[in-house]
């Protein structure tokens, strides 16, 4: 249980920084607390979306993966984000990407971010 919340609160600095990189990648909120909730929730649909959706994604494309030498995974990063802008649109979260550029550049960002979170922070193992 500890891993989760520590990969939730990594990928939630991982959207943050993104959000505040990228000026394509919109988060609003009336408040500060509100936007950390929002950034919250986002980050457990975005590890949802990669638990679930990712790893199907990635053996339909795996010729493609070999093909390009893994550089077409910044394309499913790019996939998996934007995917989360749509939940997040669906459940009224205000957490929005704003193009397919936008959003392999913010999955870039997101997985260099979110890898160095992720051996920064303690895990539950």
């Amino acid at each position: 249980m500890k891993n989760f919340v520590v990969k939730t609160i990594a990928n939630a600095g991982a959207l943050a920084v993104a959000v505040w990189l990228l000026d394509k990648i919109t988060l609003t909120g009336a408040s500060t607390g509100k936007q950390i909730g929002t950034l919250l929730l986002v980050a457990l649909i975005f590890g949802l979306v990669n638990f679930l959706v990712k790893p199907i994604v990635k053996l339909f494309s795996l010729p493609l993966l070999i093909l390009t030498l893994g550089l077409f995974t910044l394309i499913v990063n790019a996939l998996m984000l934007l995917l989360t802008s749509w939940f997040a649109d669906k459940l009224d979260l205000s957490f929005h990407v704003d193009g397919f550029w936008t959003a392999v550049l913010g999955g870039l960002i997101i997985s260099i971010v979110s890898w160095a979170l992720n051996l920064a922070l303690p895990d539950g193992d």
